[in-house]
């Protein structure tokens, strides 16, 4: 299954013993379990702590800073995936797996032990910055260990665990957050992140052949800085501050002066922390801008179909869950069919089968009304998630199945990357979507209920829960058909964005998608 690597590349494959060896499927498992397991923790740690809010605000205070406790994991997140993937080809994919679970339960620690909001955000940007790791380097061990063949019906599998955390984080944070304590939200992850850290030592053993390496110290440092400002500027923009602010303005243009930079410091540094071929190769391209559209999607639905259903259909916290259980239970399903189909027609012919139903479902979602049923926004959720998951498996198979063992790390980072990014764009451009229309029906209230709108409550939390028999029925009803708005133009958006990863796909060539067909890069 190895490839040897060119002459002076760094050579980092699994070590085939007649005990210890990765190689032999026995082994396999329980290194694909440690796997699943350290991926559930941190999808599980993205969603856990929403229903905890109010708890963690009732005891630390700082009710105008938690939205940081989401956007921080998710820009540290972001912004160090790339890195990971280079020091995987480098190092080995152990050392870099193990750095980044210690990190993630470093910083389960300190959060579970916070004293006040500051402290609990600093601790959840270093619960990211080791989830930045786990995700991109599970996703490349499985490149190592698993054939072309094999890695859509292991794709399935991780792709249920994101299922299953997107659904049971929620529940599982009201449970601790009513019952125990919220920070056992974060406490819970030390017996689990401990026993997948044994079994990975234990069962999972490469051979890295050591030389010496330069370190992109300067690469790193302009490609975090340069992220970090212009992800900062998407999520805050708009909500912290104005986005023709003097502050927008400044961050994005150091932003972009820094990522400039590091374009030229990375065409001449012998060992670049990303590599600019990444950027240059057809299937690569394609590959990743599809992967940017992906998280774009995922996050647009996690995020805007569960307030549609709680708040303009009027359903329970559970109930909302269930509407977009339908999105993650379709993508497992059609990530694991997906092997079958893209060993007979390719893998691009496969993803543009699979936007076929992305935009189908998209579209369903986007024709929902404010009478529409809970079983038909679970449906229509379905149709995108079965359309994802014929996408983005063969998609990430492709980009790791065109280069060698020594360059598949970097690839995977990648396409991780992108995937995060797009998240995190998606999450700032589509709030500035619902939020812009919101600000607009708000600001001219019909003459019944002029001047008995709230102020700027969250409107979402108005109608949950049954907050909405506490305020005057005539505002509930306006606020709801606020919130209609403001997710139909959220959901149109979607469709767009579907339409446009077509083009992402067609990008990729033909020629790439077979097994035994490469591109040289």
């Amino acid at each position: 299954m190895a490839t040897t690597p060119a002459a002076g590349t760094q050579a980092t494959t699994p070590v085939r013993g007649p005990r210890t060896g990765v190689g032999f499927r026995s082994d396999r498992g329980p290194v694909l379990a440690a796997i699943m397991l350290c991926i559930g923790l941190v999808a599980l740690d993205s969603t856990i702590i929403a229903t905890a809010v109010p708890s963690i605000v009732r005891d630390l205070g700082g009710f105008s800073q938690f939205p940081w406790l989401f956007s921080i994991y998710l820009l540290t997140q972001a912004v160090t995936v790339p890195l990971y993937g280079t020091f995987a080809d480098s190092l080995g994919r152990k050392p870099v797996m193990f750095f980044g679970i210690s990190l993630f339960l470093l910083g389960s620690v300190l959060c579970g032990a916070a004293w006040s909001m500051p402290v609990l955000i600093i601790a959840r940007a270093l619960q990211g910055i080791g989830a930045g790791a786990v995700q991109p380097i599970s996703m490349t061990m499985v490149g190592d260990l698993y054939t072309v063949e094999e890695r859509a019906r292991v794709q399935g599998y991780l792709a249920s665990v994101w299922a299953i955390a997107s659904v049971l984080g929620p529940t599982l944070g009201g449970v601790f957050s009513e019952y125990l304590s919220w920070r056992w939200i974060f406490f819970v992850n030390l017996p689990l992140g401990a026993v997948a850290a044994w079994v990975l030592a234990r069962h999972f053993a490469e051979r890295v052949v050591r030389r010496a390496h330069t370190v992109d110290y300067a690469g790193a440092a302009l490609l975090t800085g340069g992220l970090s400002l212009v992800i900062l500027g998407l999520l805050e923009g708009g909500v912290a501050w104005p986005w023709a602010s003097a502050q927008s303005l400044v961050i994005f243009a150091i932003g972009a002066v820094l990522l400039g930079a590091f374009v030229v410091v990375e065409r001449r540094a012998a060992e670049p922390v990303l590599p600019l071929w990444v950027f240059s190769r057809r299937v690569l391209a394609g590959g990743n801008l599809a992967s940017l559209g992906f998280g774009v999607l995922t996050i647009g639905l996690s995020s805007y179909v569960p307030t549609y259903a709680e708040g303009v259909l009027g359903t329970s916290a559970l109930v909302a869950g269930f509407a977009l259980a339908g999105f993650t239970i379709g993508w497992p399903i059609a990530a694991t069919l997906s092997g079958r189909i893209y060993l007979r027609i390719g893998f691009r012919d496969t993803a543009l089968i699979g936007s076929v139903f992305v935009i189908a479902g998209a579209t369903l979602i986007a024709l929902l009304t404010a009478g529409s049923s809970v079983w038909a926004t679970a449906g229509a959720g379905f149709v995108v998630g079965f359309g994802l998951g014929l996408s983005a498996s063969p998609t990430l198979v492709a980009v790791q199945s065109v280069v060698g063992w020594e360059r598949r790390g970097v690839v995977t980072g990648t396409n991780m990357f992108s995937r995060s990014l797009g998240s995190a764009v998606g999450a700032a451009v589509l709030g500035a979507i619902a939020n812009a229309t919101l600000t607009a029906r708000f600001a001219s209230p019909p003459a019944e209920v002029a001047g008995r709108m709230p102020g700027d409550a969250d409107t979402s939390s108005l109608l949950a829960g049954g907050h909405a028999r506490s305020i005057d029925p005539a505002v509930a009803e306006y606020v709801r058909t606020s919130l209609y708005d403001a997710t139909h133009h959220v959901f149109l958006a979607l469709v767009v964005v579907a339409v446009l990863g077509v083009g992402a796909l067609l990008l990729m060539p033909r020629r790439s998608e077979r097994m035994g067909q490469k591109d040289p890069v």
